[in-house]
């Protein structure tokens, strides 16, 4: 149907995916709306490595262990809209006749980003488009988990465009945080962070800037950001086929470090450049894993990338863990980005190659007046705005307002040749030889970086308007292809955490006084984000993923051991217990 008239067509079609979605969870047997048993409990809570051997000898059923995620999908859904698709009853027939039940993850349910292929169900990617186009088999992702154990029990929430730290869109409704419902579980694998962070086992999503990190940093989970061709991405669907500016990649997220771990260490033993051309044979490592684990280690830390200063309930994360690895042994130091290679470089860098299309391909996949999400709108605006309107806007924005950071963003926005393009590839290898470089000089020769996922906890929904930009703690791991890791540390206090002075006063005190930084932190509020997560990342080099999770490890056997005397801070994460 031609615009506008396609409008209706939207409204039809968000109109039967709601529907079809309310009826799969109401004509669920009454087993799987039970209140949660202590069987429940124990199956939720249970070591995997147990789960697994018990179903694997008979003394658990599969069946037993989908109920009880199931009712958790139910309860997750009611309290925080995180899934889109449904996949029980479909997962019981599974667990029963495609599933390999003596395979490393036997009876495990998985729960997946929207945007993996599962045969039967679609790939809508929360546009109204690409409903009603059910997939008439499994991708090679859902092969693998299969054949290795796992069950598929739900696709979860996301942002239109996929390109938010929000996960809302017109077509399923908008994910709350599990924590703070007024609140972002993050994006663009939000539905994973809420579903996970309320009793949920383990978890795919996606990252291009970010998107499985920031939701497991304001949900109060885990993640671990692979490096491009170690984890399957073949079989999925995008908003931006074929931008390979900087690349997306597919990666675990779980409730605990050890699932985590788990989970990541089977994968990649299941050989899976066996399913899909896009991964590197590496087999699992685990002599690096454990040497991480064990090892005294020197520690650089980027507390402030110089872009957007991290909000008091941020700072004091990464304050406590630096502190909590000094007490414990570990070398603690400072860190000083190269200075031709800073991260606001890198930010500029990545925007470009991740739009230089200018927009255009997420945008097709709209109907007419279908909302977008909007921080993609407010990138939408700039890249269309015309070559000499965006030159002058960027001068108003230069040398009127004198923010020189916002004005450098709006003049590279907007699409490019393919002539521009490779240049900017050209660039991005220049910028990872230097880092490359920098690391490997004696004077670094870091284990491993530590600091922010982001500068604020979890945002306010609709908040990606103003802040859009605030992604440089993850984006610029993204453009070096580095491996990375989020773990949850505490909570937001509304007395620790408030801010000292009205936040433009306490940017201007940093320096910091600028759109960027004004965007990220007009939201910030301790005393209505009381009770939101806070976390840090964990960086190692490229390919690393074994170091990774057990630098991971190595820190929060340090937070757990660690207690400020003086500020009480410390001890290990309080997660959310089922109901």
């Amino acid at each position: 149907m031609l615009p506008p008239f396609d409008y209706f067509t939207y409204r039809r079609a968000r109109s039967f995916k709601r529907q079809e979605r309310a009826a799969r969870f109401a004509s669920l047997p009454s087993a799987y709306h039970a209140p949660f048993t202590t069987s429940d409990k124990t199956i939720v809570n249970k070591p995997i490595e147990e789960l697994v051997r018990e179903v694997q000898d008979g003394s658990l059923s599969p069946t037993e262990v989908l109920q009880t995620y199931g009712k958790v999908a139910v309860k997750a859904q009611e309290k925080t809209n995180c899934i889109t698709e449904l996949l029980l009853p479909e997962a019981e027939v599974w667990a029963q006749s495609e599933v390999n039940l003596k395979g490393p993850l036997a009876g495990v349910p998985i729960s997946l980003k929207d945007s993996i292929q599962v045969k039967g169900f679609d790939i809508t990617l929360g546009y109204s488009r690409l409903a009603a186009k059910p997939y008439a088999e499994d991708g090679p992702m859902v092969k693998l988990l299969k054949d290795a154990g796992a069950v598929p029990y739900a696709k979860t929430a996301l942002p239109v465009t996929l390109l938010s730290f929000e996960s809302a869109n017109a077509l399923w409704g908008t994910c709350l945080n599990p924590h703070v419902p007024e609140y972002s579980p993050g994006g663009s694998t939000g539905g994973e962070g809420a579903l996970l962070a309320l009793g949920g086992r383990i978890g795919i999503g996606s990252d291009v800037a970010g998107s499985v990190r920031v939701p497991a940093a304001w949900s109060g989970i885990y993640s671990l950001r692979c490096s491009t061709g170690r984890w399957p991405k073949n079989g999925v669907n995008t908003s931006m086929a074929g931008q390979e500016g900087v690349q997306s990649v597919f990666s675990p997220m779980a409730r605990t470090l050890n699932d985590l771990t788990y989970f990541t260490r089977v994968i990649i033993s299941m050989k899976p450049w066996k399913y899909d051309y896009t991964v590197h044979p590496i087999v699992w490592r685990e002599e690096e894993e454990n040497e991480a684990r064990s090892k005294k280690l020197r520690i650089g830390v980027l507390a402030n990338d110089g872009v957007i200063p991290p909000t008091p309930a941020i700072q004091r994360a990464v304050a406590t863990t630096a502190a909590a690895l000094s007490a414990a042994g570990h070398e603690v130091v400072e860190i000083t980005p190269p200075p031709t290679a800073d991260p606001f470089t890198g930010l500029q860098l990545a925007s470009q190659l991740l739009n230089s299309d200018g927009c255009e391909t997420f945008n097709s996949h709209f109907h007419s007046f279908e909302p977008s999400d909007p921080g993609a709108s407010q990138l939408s605006l700039i890249a269309n705005l015309p070559r000499p309107l965006r030159y002058l806007y960027y001068l108003f924005v230069r040398y009127v307002r004198r923010d020189e950071k916002w004005a450098a963003l709006i003049r590279g926005f907007g699409p490019k040749s393919a002539a521009y393009q490779w240049k900017l590839v050209a660039r991005r290898e220049a910028f990872r030889s230097t880092w490359h470089a920098w690391w490997d000089a004696e004077s670094q020769q870091y284990d491993f970086i530590l600091c922010p996922a982001n500068a604020t906890p979890a945002l306010p929904h609709k908040a990606m308007k103003d802040a859009v930009s605030s992604c440089g703690y993850t984006f610029l791991w993204n453009l070096l292809d580095y491996s990375a890791g989020v773990l949850p540390v505490s909570h937001v206090d509304p007395k620790k955490d408030a801010l000292a002075a009205p936040y433009r006063t306490v940017l201007k005190q940093l320096g910091a006084n600028d759109t960027l930084a004004r965007g990220a932190w007009k939201h910030y509020d301790a005393t209505k984000m009381a009770g939101l997560p806070t976390a840090v990342q964990v960086v190692g080099r490229r390919w690393q993923e074994e170091k990774v999770l057990g630098y991971m490890a190595a820190v929060e056997g340090a937070l757990d051991k660690f207690h400020d005397p003086i500020t009480g801070e410390g001890g290990k994460y309080p997660v959310i217990e089922l109901d």
